[in-house]
């Protein structure tokens, strides 16, 4: 046994398959370049087009996924793999992969369902699947979401679909639900023309539709007022705080008095006993 023939061949056996594995790293490092550099070439000619952002992010997707695949069967070509027996085999693969993984292929149904139909795009404010925020992409199998609080939020595309979706974007307003509690002495009628000039010059208020104040409820410490003016949805938060502070400067300056809960209670002889909860300000 010739050990040092066996060793050369080695050598030169090794030597052609590092040689191989730096090509194969090459060509994926290249490639990856490639492709993403194509990537941007078709975002920017969709976004020339005007194409929507949601359907532009939803092909390049699919587009950059399936050029991926086809790199590592070229790849996997280089070092002689037989590229049709591995389609087949990926094939076979997929199929299994599709039979036990059911939720991720009901996924990439739902995310080509909602590119069909459209029920909210890239930018919208949207609740869904107990999610609130803005929708930041629409991909093959999950949606990303910003919430409020500035948390980006990844749901699954199937789990939205399968849910009900609350869209604020696509109206050109929406209303803002807040109540006041007036004291029982307090003229209504009063306090909501006051509300209303109040309200009325907060910015970003609509004026058509017009804030709508009436009385809404009673509870023990007087009338509940409904106060609902109208804005943009972009302006929602801004109103909403707005409106709080308008509340309680409109009655400071009319001095209303602070609400206070009153009952009666009947006495044995019948006679009402009037009691008074003071308010907690009033408490030590």
């Amino acid at each position: 046994m010739d050990f040092k023939q066996i060793s050369l061949v080695a050598s030169q056996l090794l030597t052609l398959f590092g040689l191989k594995i730096l090509g194969a790293i090459a060509l994926w490092l290249i490639a990856q370049r490639l492709i993403d550099f194509g990537l941007k070439l078709v975002r920017r000619a969709f976004r020339g087009q005007n194409v929507d952002p949601t359907l532009i992010n939803y092909l390049l997707n699919i587009i950059g996924v399936t050029l991926r695949i086809v790199l590592v069967v070229a790849i996997l070509g280089f070092f002689g793999v037989e590229t049709t027996s591995f389609a087949a085999l990926l094939a076979g693969a997929g199929i299994a992969i599709g039979a036990a993984w059911g939720g991720l292929l009901a996924n990439f149904a739902a995310g080509a369902f909602l590119i069909v139909f459209r029920p909210f795009k890239v930018g919208d404010f949207i609740t869904t699947a107990g999610v609130t925020g803005t929708v930041a992409e629409i991909g093959l199998f999950t949606t990303g979401i910003n919430t409020p609080d500035n948390v980006f939020t990844i749901v699954a595309n199937n789990k939205i679909f399968a849910d009900n979706i609350q869209n604020y974007s696509t109206n050109p307003y929406r209303r803002v639900d807040l109540v006041a509690q007036i004291h029982h002495d307090v003229k209504h009628n009063e306090a909501i023309a006051l509300l209303k000039a109040k309200i009325s010059q907060i910015p970003n208020v609509l004026q058509n539709p017009a804030p709508d104040i009436e009385i809404l409820d009673f509870n023990f410490a007087g009338p509940v007022l409904a106060v609902r003016p109208y804005c943009n949805n972009d302006h929602y938060w801004q109103v909403y705080f707005d409106v709080n502070k308008a509340i309680r400067e409109t009655f400071g300056e009319a001095g209303y008095p602070i609400p206070e809960y009153r009952y009666a209670i009947s006495g044995s002889a019948g006679n009402g006993i009037n009691n008074v909860i003071p308010p907690l300000s009033e408490i030590t």
